[in-house]
């Protein structure tokens, strides 16, 4: 194994510094966002926690699920972006040693195996992508019409660059196939494309190779880099967001601890109400009940709105949006994302949040929206990376029901027969059993 450390290996150290210096200020970034939400507790059951991981975010046992066909190319892709950082490693130790391909001499046979495999998988990608872009673009199913703007391109920037990288890696190879020594003969789809690169002076080739690699390595590292600033942020984010799950009953709420103390405190006569709460038990008076801005939710739901593919599978399994109502589970996510953003603004310019007149309900998030919900968890269950929509309007519903006294009427019919007659309907109390005569 020959090093050759030079001029280009400082160069690649320089590029890889800087990359990595962006790419670590724009994480933390998003880090500090999701932390301006309020502290929840979601690192109990760890083995509960660590198998649904390992199930559905490394597994992707969701994306396959209805959407079989979708689901199994995404699968390819996400396949050959974990096999891309394989090739990216050894890539990154080439560009540090000044070595070539330092893998092949210690794996031998199992590295030409992985090539071939490996380049196989890298056709499958490119078939893939363009099959999506054909999907996002060309026949546009229903889940990708809700998509305008950035978000539209943003899809189709990631597919681009999938595609470019993948075809700059079996490019690369076909190059590296004609250069006398490199021992890459017969790779899958290396060794077809050879022929295209025949015939040229072996400095002609070096130069080549050394172009395509520089342009591969900075490509990836430009990728790294738009990831914060996309919603291909999943890749990274899913893993802690699935960790981080809801584990109880899709359908059970969470009880606000002031307001179940207040509870607690009328139905138990001999209660202090100036008592200490129990070591460990004290809780922050919040706020405000309920959730009007993004500051008002907490860490898990903003980890959620950076973790959102944007996939729409939410939407399209929303019973609420298929009637021809307003809501968009990913609506609202994108737009708790956006909003968060603004803030984070905010905070930049500021030092700290100051109000700015704006809020995540009303100026992004209609109140149409919210009671539109029939609160069925449908979004939840379809979600591949097991985002919560529903816990965000359930928490902006408790606002404008507890801060505003402002439901909807026929909720607040039902509320005010349960408060008269003790049942949703109205009916006397005495009335109540009559049905069971019948």
């Amino acid at each position: 194994m020959e090093l050759h450390f030079g001029i280009q290996n400082i160069l690649f150290l320089a590029a890889l510094a800087v990359a990595i210096y962006f790419f670590s200020k724009n994480f933390g970034k998003v880090w500090r966002n999701i932390r301006l939400g309020r502290a929840v507790n979601r690192s109990d059951r760890r083995k509960e926690r660590w198998a649904l991981t390992a199930r559905v975010a490394f597994g992707q046992s969701k994306m396959v699920k209805r959407r079989i066909i979708a689901g199994t190319f995404h699968v390819i892709i996400y396949a050959g972006f974990l096999l891309i950082n394989i090739e990216v490693a050894e890539i990154l130790i080439d560009g540090l040693l000044g070595s070539h391909r330092i893998f092949m001499p210690l794996l031998g046979p199992v590295y030409d195996a992985a090539i071939h495999f490996f380049e196989i998988l890298a056709v499958l990608v490119i078939i893939a992508c363009i099959i999506f872009l054909w999907r996002r673009n060309v026949q546009v199913i229903p889940r990708f019409k809700e998509l305008k703007g950035w978000a539209k391109r943003d899809g189709n920037n990631i597919l681009y660059i999938e595609l470019v990288l993948m075809s700059a890696l079996l490019l690369l190879g076909a190059i590296e196939a004609n250069i006398e020594g490199n021992n890459v003969e017969g790779w899958a789809i290396s060794s077809q494309l050879a022929p295209l690169f025949s015939g040229m002076e072996q400095s002609s080739l070096h130069l080549l190779e050394r172009i395509a690699w520089w342009l591969h390595i900075l490509g990836i590292l430009a990728f790294l880099n738009y990831l914060p600033f996309s919603k291909h942020f999943h890749i990274i984010m899913a893993f802690p967001n699935v960790w981080h799950s809801k584990l109880e009953p899709s359908g059970q709420f969470d009880n606000m601890e002031s307001v179940k103390k207040e509870v607690e405190l009328m139905m138990d006569p001999n209660a202090d109400p100036f008592a200490a709460p129990p070591e460990g038990a004290e809780e922050a008076a919040p706020s405000r009940f309920g959730a009007k801005d993004v500051l008002d939710l907490h860490q898990v739901q903003l980890m959620n709105a950076y973790s959102c593919t944007e996939c729409g599978r939410c939407t399209a399994s929303c019973p609420a949006n298929q009637t021809g109502k307003k809501l968009s589970p990913r609506k609202i996510m994108m737009d708790t994302r956006d909003r968060l953003e603004e803030v984070s603004a905010i905070v930049d310019a500021k030092g700290k949040f100051e109000e700015d007149g704006r809020s995540l309900l009303d100026d992004f998030i209609s109140r149409e929206e919210i009671w539109a919900c029939t609160t069925c968890n449908a979004c939840t269950e379809a979600c591949p990376v097991n985002i919560d929509p529903m816990s965000i309007i359930v928490d902006m519903r408790r606002y404008l029901v507890m801060e505003e006294s402002a439901a909807n009427p026929s909720l607040n019919t039902m509320m005010t027969n349960i408060e008269n007659n003790a049942a949703p309907w109205a009916y006397a109390q005495a009335d109540r059993a009559n049905w069971i005569n019948d």
